[in-house]
């Protein structure tokens, strides 16, 4: 009787605070599935592990172990910034056909859906029966074809918890405070601080997006305006920002890239302090703080939102019961990614469907033009109302 293909997982990018539910999602679903899949293995550090041969069999750990794991952020088998050369993909694809892998799930983001379709591709061009899903993760909320990804809920919910934790802080000493937080091309995590108001005059006050042109002068007049309004001023700004020519305001200070050729952005509070010094120069603001969130937004414990977490859960099974499907079926061998999709109406409700992966694979989507105000400082309520349902609510605070 010939033996069950093998399932072989890992994760990949930057780390959430819920990629291990879609870790656990998928290793649960592939333990259910009886005869359907032989061994259950992780790969640590995505495909370096894979080509190191380091592997763990994800069929041991009990599931009360599973659950802690699930709960804890992070990526638990480890992660990777390696984009496979074809000499890699041939070697990921012999090392995963000689441990009899007949499934490949791959946790990550954009990049890491085109390293799962340059491996996907190597292993059609060989006729070898590898069906290999990319299973969605990013706090950037930037896969195309996805209404929202698993782990921005909660980076979100972070970031909003962080600007309300901020703005009273700015209330009782005044000035103006600059946070700093991440988003390279879009603006989805910097635009979730909007949700941290709940009266009329929190911050933040000014939110400023990759998808708007930056300009100095300007952002010195916007302060200026709220400051001469309220007394202070709380500004959500994007580690992304660029200037009317398309250039990084932080590439005056940073140079190195990463293995996908994208400019390192969260390493240094640079931004911050120049954005601070200008304030300070222009406007003659004694009490000027900025603090750059970094990498605090990805692996915060005990902040997650529970939607993200129960969708981060769901589409880790949906990968494995959409590579069990097609393998039943005999469908062609090809690289699928699993999608988000938010259903129409008031009520929140979401479904999972598959996809080719060159559909979000590489290339980013943008924070769409209705959820950025006229004036290019701020979020539209739109946005809040597609962004609420994502983080839950936040701890309520009072003030006099």
């Amino acid at each position: 009787m010939k033996n069950a293909a093998n399932l072989v997982i890992a994760q990949s990018g930057g780390p959430s605070m819920v990629i291990n539910e879609t870790l656990v999602g998928a290793v649960l679903a592939a333990r259910g599935a009886g005869k359907a899949v032989g061994k259950v293995l992780g790969a640590r550090h995505g495909i370096d592990g894979v080509l190191k041969g380091d592997f763990i069999d994800l069929k041991r750990p009990s599931e009360a172990f599973l659950e802690r794991i699930a709960k804890t952020p992070s990526s638990a088998l480890g992660s990777c910034r390696h984009k496979p050369t074809p000499e890699d993909c041939d070697r990921i694809l012999e090392a995963l056909l000689s441990r009899g892998a007949g499934f490949f799930l791959y946790i990550g983001g954009n990049d890491s859906a085109d390293a799962a379709r340059l491996v996907a591709e190597r292993a059609a061009a060989k006729g070898a029966p590898l069906r290999v899903v990319h299973v969605p993760k990013t706090i950037d909320c930037d896969l195309r074809g996805n209404d929202h990804t698993p782990g921005y809920g909660s980076a979100g919910r972070f970031v909003a918890c962080a600007l309300r934790g901020d703005d009273l802080d700015n209330r009782a000493l005044g000035g103006v405070k600059i946070d700093v937080v991440m988003g390279r091309d879009a603006g989805f995590l910097t635009a979730a601080s909007a949700l941290a108001r709940e009266r009329p005059d929190d911050g933040p006050h000014l939110v400023y997006l990759p998808e708007r042109p930056f300009s100095m002068p300007r952002f010195a007049a916007d302060v200026k305006a709220v400051l001469a309004r309220l007394g202070r001023c709380v500004v959500a700004v994007s580690e992304g920002i660029r200037d009317a020519r398309g250039t990084l305001i932080a590439a005056k200070f940073s140079t190195e890239r990463d293995s996908h050729g994208n400019l390192q952005l969260s390493g240094t509070g640079a931004l911050g302090d120049l954005l601070a010094g200008e304030i300070k120069r222009r406007l003659g603001v004694k009490r000027v703080r900025a603090d750059t969130f970094g990498y605090l937004q990805r692996t915060f414990p005990g902040i997650a939102s529970e939607t993200d977490a129960a969708e981060a859960r769901a589409v880790g099974a949906e990968a494995v019961r959409h590579a069990l499907a097609e393998a039943a079926a005999g469908a062609p061998v090809a690289a699928s990614t699993i999608r988000i999709v938010r259903a129409k109406g008031r009520a929140y409700r979401v479904s999972f469907e598959a996809a080719p992966v060159q559909t979000v694979a590489k290339d980013t989507r943008r924070l769409p033009d209705e959820f950025i105000a006229p004036a290019g400082n701020d979020v539209t309520p739109a946005f809040v109302a597609w962004a609420r349902p994502l983080l839950g609510p936040l701890p309520p605070c009072e003030v006099f």
